[in-house]
């Protein structure tokens, strides 16, 4: 990270601790809040403990595995627009 007081204001290492640890609280409240909230689901499963958050998270990672398998199919060879001229 660029430690320079000229750098962009995001890239600034307090703020991009303070961002970080404001992702940490909201994940925290959100899984805490699940205590006091009473949903009404019609699957058993989806009522339990924190479920969507872990439904996210194996949301989340199977996307990434689902582009990487994309990434072999689609991918092109480094030469695919021509040879470079000198």
């Amino acid at each position: 990270m660029n430690r320079d007081a000229n750098s962009p204001f995001l890239l600034r290492p307090p703020v991009v601790n303070r961002i970080v640890y404001s992702l940490y609280a909201v994940c925290a409240l959100s899984v805490l809040l699940d205590f006091a909230i009473h949903r009404h689901e019609q699957l058993g499963f989806a009522g339990s403990f924190g479920f969507y958050a872990w439904f996210g998270f194996v949301a989340c990672v199977g996307l990434v595995l689902a582009a990487k398998g994309l990434r072999r199919i689609l991918k092109r060879p480094e030469d695919y627009y021509g040879e470079d001229e000198p």
